[in-house]
């Protein structure tokens, strides 16, 4: 006996047990507790201080009755105008609403709140389940919103657009739930000023932030520092992105760290480098990245045209930049809040410890920014200093000059060349800018044999492989220049000798 079935017979044997089980199922409330909002809002009625201890989490649309949401906002209202809120204040803002039962009117419901309320001591503890509760209503409806668009199959949001959506509404639920710890003690400020010196005290080079790998410019910066929001402009060919892959590579490079016993990595050097490289691939960066440290230019690694002994070097390089912590999202186009979400994923699964944004004009801010792009950077240059703050960590973000600059006899950049200048220089920590005086100079050259092609050829050979970093701008530091020596053939940033022109080995 044949007992195989056809296609069409299992499914519709599994849509009727579907069905069958959907049938099966009691319908389910959403997560809600009506007697821990009584509750409480019978203790802030009471007492308007059991208010202040659950403000600074607790929203309106947190609670699940319609008509809770409007006594705690109406009372919230009033406590913020240096008003008291009582059943007997809050009666005329509720005199026309419609009763919530046969026979109960909301201002007979205020009164009831009252004389059942508990003391202000509980007030967290009832305002911490109700807002936890609402986050779990909020996770359904996310769930829910996904099985919909993924039944639905609409041509123009194909899967890889929803689960952008959906990982974005997951991390700004849980950005939400951040709402910070309130005022901090001084005498705790100052022990983590005290922990922070003690670190730059025992560490090789008396940095208190991460070592760029430049001496020069970390001596100026004290490393980079965390939560700080560190601008690197310039005009196009000055090297600003160079200079930052650089950076980032030395960075991943010197990284190291220690299991602790909670099972935590506790970093002593270096720092694991989210990149995002907005305007180049990923191999491009790579083979940049490549060049600077085989030394090899990347125009003869793309062109093919290395002997096999570089090509062993190029090798043995990859080899060992293989395992450093360095990690590049090539996507273009992306969003602040796209980014933050990926900056935050990172965090989670690699213990991020410094993020590149290259460059911040690509970015986007929100659809809702519709004012222009001065607004639209306000928007982006302000979510990422909140960003470098939440996650702890110093965000180095590319930008770029306006033309200004090129009509200036000295070309050297100033924070007004910043272009949408106001909300970037307002929310930088540090301003810095790549300036090469060889690059100007070598389109200026004069005719051979007269006086000032001679005069040029001086200025060139003192500016020859020199560059400029003009720190404009720094919250705690000197402002000035850093000179450093720039390989121009394979893009490539290092230190200047102290007392001449050629850079330290080893740079």
């Amino acid at each position: 006996m044949n007992n195989a079935r056809t296609a069409p017979d299992l499914l519709s044997l599994a849509s009727g047990a579907a069905n069958a089980s959907n049938e099966a199922l009691p319908l389910r409330a959403a997560p809600h507790n009506l007697d821990a909002e009584q509750a409480l809002l019978g203790a802030i009625l009471v007492n308007n201080e059991a208010h202040d201890r659950v403000s600074g989490f607790l929203d309106p649309h947190h609670f699940f009755d319609p008509v809770h949401q409007q006594i705690y906002e109406t009372a919230a209202k009033l406590i913020a105008g240096g008003k008291q809120a009582t059943p007997i204040t809050l009666r005329t803002y509720f005199e026309t609403a419609p009763p919530i039962e046969p026979g109960l009117t909301v201002p007979q419901y205020l009164g009831r709140l009252v004389t059942n309320a508990t003391t202000i001591i509980n007030a967290y503890d009832y305002g911490r389940t109700i807002y936890d509760l609402a986050i779990r209503r909020q996770l359904i409806l996310i769930g829910e919103d996904m099985v919909n668009a993924a039944y639905d199959t609409p041509i123009e949001f194909p899967p890889g657009d929803q689960i952008e959506e959906a990982e974005n509404r997951l991390f700004s639920l849980a950005e939400n739930g951040k709402y910070g710890q309130g005022f901090l003690g001084f005498g705790t400020a100052l022990t983590h000023a005290i922990e922070m010196a003690n670190h730059a005290y025992q560490r090789e080079g008396g940095l208190s932030g991460i070592s760029t790998g430049l001496r020069d410019l970390d001596a100026k910066m004290g490393g980079l520092q965390a939560s700080d929001l560190i601008i690197l402009a310039g005009r196009p060919s000055m090297g600003k992105t160079a200079l930052v892959t650089n950076i980032a590579f030395n960075v991943a490079k010197n990284y190291k760290a220690e299991r602790q016993p909670d099972g935590t990595d506790k970093v002593l050097d270096g720092a694991v480098v989210g990149f995002f490289s907005l305007e180049m691939s990923a191999e491009q960066l790579a083979t940049r990245i490549l060049a600077e440290q085989a030394e090899i230019s990347s125009e003869k690694i793309r062109r093919g045209m290395i002997n096999e002994a570089e090509f062993k070097r190029l090798v043995q390089v990859s080899q060992q930049m293989s395992t450093i912590p360095l990690f590049i999202d090539q996507t273009g186009g992306i969003s602040i809040a796209q980014l933050a979400a990926r900056a935050r994923k990172l965090k989670r699964q690699r213990g991020l410890g410094l993020l590149i944004v290259d460059y911040l004009q690509l970015l986007s801010g929100s659809r809702r920014t519709s004012e222009g792009r001065v607004q639209e950077i306000t928007e982006i240059t302000t979510g990422l200093k909140a960003l470098a703050k939440e996650l702890e960590v110093p965000i180095i973000a590319l930008s770029q000059l306006s033309r200004q600059v090129e009509q200036r006899e000295d070309k050297r950049p100033q924070l007004s060349d910043l272009r949408e200048s106001g909300s970037i220089e307002q929310d930088a920590d540090v301003v810095m800018f790549v300036f090469r005086e060889e690059y100007y100079l070598a389109m200026k050259e004069p005719g051979p044999g007269t006086e000032e092609h001679s005069k040029w050829q001086q200025d060139m050979e003192r500016a020859l492989g020199r560059a400029e970093v003009i720190i404009g701008k720094q919250r705690h530091g000197p402002t000035g220049t850093v000179e450093l020596h720039f390989h121009a053939s394979v893009t490539r940033f290092g230190d200047l000798a102290h007392g001449g022109n050629l850079p330290d080995r080893g740079y």
